[in-house]
């Protein structure tokens, strides 16, 4: 199977996945589940529960023990897209060439449909790991999940990120901004990959150091393409953060460097990834694929 269709084969299992977990029979609260799924299958590109996947196979086989986890952390980057697009935040009319989830249901029930994603994340994750033999390693996937969401992760970076606008900051804010408001989800779907899987403390720690340079890559391949990408590839409007004057790495970097800093980072992770000989070839193919990307 090559890289596009493994891609896919994940795409696929996790929304027979998710569309399972919100297949309520019947429900009094229809609206906020009705909001929730608007946002939660309108079109994304499932990278987070890719990776769970893609890293939990270079270390383990059966699926079955890795989706719950999967479909978890697509609820949470999905609930906090939601709040990041409100007016108290960063204010878009649009996500993924739809209007934003307020724009749809207003601001209240969007608030809420971000909350209900959050909350059943968790509901999913606990409900899945009470009755396993191994519950050890269930709770610490938890564990980095709810520590890469959080006040130290997520939240800390949006925070910040928040605070910055309009400002100048210097370079270690920027590292903070960028390493934990989009580094840190993405790091840990590479670590709840690997402690699902069964590796070693090395392992983690190899998979941890994978996630953190294609977040941060990642995020600086968003930067570049605000500058120079395409806003019908993008279902956004090009140049947003220069009009709501964002530091990023185009603006304190330039151009040039942003590109070759992320070619850098690339390196970084093929460098880790071919260790692990074939079993990583997934891995490998969707980093190039992310840094690739048009939108």
């Amino acid at each position: 199977m090559n890289f596009k269709e493994k891609n896919q084969d994940y795409i696929s299992l996790t929304n027979k996945h998710l569309n399972q977990y919100f297949d309520f029979k019947k429900s009094d609260n229809k609206k906020l589940i009705e909001a929730m799924k608007y946002s939660l299958f309108a079109g994304g590109k499932r990278i987070r529960p890719i990776i769970v996947l893609g890293t939990y196979n270079v270390f383990g086989t059966n699926n079955e023990e890795v989706l719950p986890y999967a479909c978890a952390l697509e609820m949470i980057h999905t609930y906090s897209l939601i709040h990041d697009d409100l007016p108290a935040m960063d204010n878009d009319d649009f996500r993924r060439g739809k209007p934003t989830n307020h724009k749809v249901y207003g601001e209240g029930l969007a608030v809420l449909a971000g909350d209900g994603l959050l909350n059943y994340a968790f509901e999913i994750m606990l409900a899945n790991a009470i009755n396993k033999e191994n519950s050890m390693s269930h709770i610490k996937a938890m564990y980095e999940i709810s520590k890469a969401a959080g006040i130290n992760g997520m939240i800390g970076g949006q925070i910040v990120d928040l605070e910055s606008e309009n400002k100048e900051i210097n370079a270690s804010t920027l590292e903070y901004i960028h390493m934990n408001k989009t580094a840190a989800l993405l790091t840990a779907c590479f670590k709840v990959g690997a402690i699902i899987g069964q590796g070693t403390e090395k392992d983690i720690q190899n998979m941890s150091l994978v996630g953190k340079n294609l977040g941060l890559a990642f995020q600086i391949k968003d930067d570049i393409l605000d500058v120079v990408g395409d806003t019908e590839k993008l279902g956004k409007k090009v140049g947003s953060d220069e009009e709501k004057k964002k530091s990023t790495y185009p603006v304190m970097y330039g151009l040039d460097f942003s590109i070759n800093k992320v070619k850098e980072l690339t390196e970084s992770i093929h460098d880790v990834l071919q260790g692990y000989g074939e079993k990583a070839n997934f891995l490998l193919s969707l980093s190039q694929y992310l840094i690739d990307r048009e939108y």
